[in-house]
């Protein structure tokens, strides 16, 4: 079983940036499809971007590019979010997401994942 861990997140003012991480416990992100999910209460979770670690592929919702990337850092250990121009309708709870293999489904579908963290609060203030 997968275990993920994000950290990273806080509050920030409109404008703002703050980066995001997800471990495994005890795994390396080798061939997963990893993902970036985000939730307000009464919504459904939102795909943000996913990227396939062994290369190739990287997707974003079009309400973040230019503004967030995702990428692998510490030799595939660490899934990261960075998060530039935050606007306060990007506060919500975010994820991270895991699934073996090529993303081979909707990447940003949060019933392609079935490891899940437990989310870390992002808040922004106008």
């Amino acid at each position: 079983q997968v275990q993920l861990v994000e950290s990273g997140g806080g509050s920030v003012q409109a404008g703002g940036s703050l980066r995001l991480s997800c471990t495994a416990s005890g795994y390396t992100f080798d061939r997963y499809c990893l993902g970036w999910f985000r939730q307000v209460p009464g919504k459904e979770r939102e795909g943000v971007a996913a990227i396939y670690t062994g290369g190739g592929y990287i997707i974003y919702a079009d309400s973040v590019k230019g503004r967030f990337t995702i990428s692998l850092e510490n030799a595939k250990n660490t899934l990261s979010l960075q998060m530039n121009s935050l606007q306060p309708e990007d506060t919500a709870m975010y994820y991270c997401a895991a699934a073996s293999g090529y993303c081979a489904g909707p990447s940003l579908w949060q019933y392609s994942y079935p490891y899940w963290g437990q989310g870390t609060q992002v808040t922004v203030s106008s």
